[in-house]
């Protein structure tokens, strides 16, 4: 065994041992990286360095403003109203809760662009609404935590700006864009699901689309809907960089939540920023680590052997796409989204390249992935979150929930081999490069 060889294993092997061992994954991240420079007999003096570089980009600071947008408007008094104007769009179908919990997902995803706060905010609304008319706990549950994957997709998400810098030469404009599309299909999916599903147990069914009411929803839920456009619009029609969007979209969702839906008062921005710097700095020691963890990589050739090993199983496209998904798969059953990105991008962004995948659509892709692994044990954070909203057993969550994870399936497959999904939008706005 040649000393490259060794270094693979320990590196790779070090880390899947500390994970299986529920390591806190910065700490895995880390840990695996020092034995790997140990064993290739590296200096550890460039470790601080490759930290530095990793966190030392500009584009990079729109990852704490978009945290702190999501955070002031999902506290900010907004959910009520978004609600609102799900139920007066789809509420007259039936089921009309789960479509309303569904297409208010979609419409809060545009805001927060995390799942976690989706389910937490929306879920602590719907579920118990959803209950009180009828319909089955764990149903409410499953569809709460399913749909909130929409918001990972829909710009603004912070995560599409991590990939971007990970991939390399990837405008987040595009990728922006490139969500709008395999959100609306994966809200669908689900719609189509929670259709069947209602029909079957006979759910309820709202009061009949009124285009007043609709319009009246509209008009007030539209400060909060704004936030997004300025995002999205500047960004694509090239008035600001992302970072520069983002900062301006956190002075907007300030004066939003406090002045004009005046769901916060400053006490409860400063307990929102404390919020922010908390969840920021676990990105950050990830994006530090695992930029020290993508260098060794680098140095190994493992995205080249990587490449060689997958197309080697097959020259098929249809098959090596299948497999990069079951990868992002796994890894999303075992890992957070973030690291997953992290570590991923580099080893299967060139395989994915490799057979036709444009870099925006793998990036629509591995979101989607990632975003059905938080729906899943054992380390699905979205999951434990909805059964603690729900107050419901965590298995029979999942069990609630497989039908769902079908829908999701369907779309991924969608997203996966049907190009223009991911890429009309950025293509006919002139975003992608």
């Amino acid at each position: 065994m040649d000393a490259e060889t060794l270094s693979t294993i320990i590196l790779l092997g070090s880390f899947l041992i500390m994970v299986g061992m529920r390591f806190p994954i910065a700490y895995a991240v880390g840990i695996s990286t020092v034995l790997c420079m140990i064993s290739m007999g590296l200096n550890l003096v460039t470790l601080p360095q490759q930290m530095v570089k990793g966190v030392w980009s500009f584009s990079l600071m729109a990852v704490p403003f978009f945290i702190t947008m999501g955070v002031l408007m999902g506290t900010g008094g907004i959910s009520d109203k978004l609600i609102a104007l799900a139920n007066s769009l789809v509420g007259w179908m039936r089921g009309g809760l789960a479509m309303v919990n569904i297409v208010a997902s979609y419409f809060f995803g545009g805001i927060s662009g995390s799942a976690a706060a989706d389910t937490a905010s929306l879920g602590s609304i719907l579920i118990p609404m959803m209950v009180d008319e009828g319909y089955d706990a764990d149903f409410s549950t499953a569809v709460t935590i399913t749909s909130s994957c929409e918001g990972l997709l829909v710009p603004p998400s912070h995560n599409m700006v991590i990939y971007a810098m990970t991939a390399g030469g990837v405008s987040v404009g595009a990728l922006f864009m490139a969500g709008y599309l395999p959100g609306a299909l994966l809200a669908i999916a689900l719609m189509i699901g929670s259709y069947i599903l209602s029909v079957k147990r006979n759910y309820p069914k709202g009061e009949k689309f009124s285009l007043k009411a609709f319009g009246k929803q509209l008009v007030k839920s539209f400060w909060a809907l704004a936030a997004v456009l300025i995002v999205v619009i500047g960004v694509v029609g090239g008035a600001f960089t992302a970072t520069e969007s983002a900062a301006i979209a956190v002075i907007y969702s300030l004066f939003v939540s406090v002045f004009i839906y005046k769901g916060l008062n400053w006490k409860g921005v400063w307990k929102s920023l404390d919020n922010c710097v908390e969840t920021l700095s676990i990105v950050l020691i990830l994006i530090a680590m695992s930029a020290a963890f993508g260098n060794c990589l680098t140095l190994l050739h493992v995205p080249a052997k990587a490449a060689a090993l997958i197309t080697s199983i097959s020259s098929s496209p249809v098959v090596v796409i299948l497999l990069l998904n079951l990868i992002l798969l796994v890894l999303g059953m075992i890992m957070d989204m973030a690291p997953i990105i992290l570590i991923a991008t580099p080893i299967l962004l060139p395989v994915a390249m490799s057979v036709g995948l444009h870099p925006v659509q793998f990036g629509i892709m591995m979101v989607l992935n990632c975003g059905i692994g938080l729906l899943t044990p054992p380390v699905g954070a979205v999951l434990f979150i909805g059964s603690a909203v729900g107050k419901r057993p965590m298995e029979k969550v999942v069990r609630a929930t497989m039908p769902f994870y079908l829908c999701m399936l369907v779309a991924l497959l969608l997203i996966s081999f049907i190009p223009a999904i991911s890429l009309w939008l950025p293509q006919i706005t002139g975003s992608l490069l």
